[in-house]
């Protein structure tokens, strides 16, 4: 099976604190830098965070990616 044939996964997280581009700019680098994702979209106007990634990442993964930019996810 080649990577363009596993599953993809299309996630949305609310994002708190984020305010300017430098925000957008630090959870995109931390985020993107999990393994197994694959894009990465901020909507600073809405505080949310698109994540395009294999099965094996999970909310965890990326809610420590966004604490490690200095963020935090909005638990629903």
């Amino acid at each position: 099976m080649s990577s363009e044939d596993l599953p993809v996964r299309h996630a949305e997280y609310r994002v708190q604190g984020m305010t300017c581009q430098h925000c957008v700019s630090a959870v995109t680098a931390e985020v993107e830098a999990v393994s197994g994702v694959t894009g990465v979209q901020v909507d600073l106007s809405r505080g949310l965070l698109r994540v395009t990634s294999g099965p094996e990442v999970s909310r965890t993964a990326v809610a420590s990616a966004v604490d490690e930019a200095g963020y935090a996810l909005v638990e629903d």
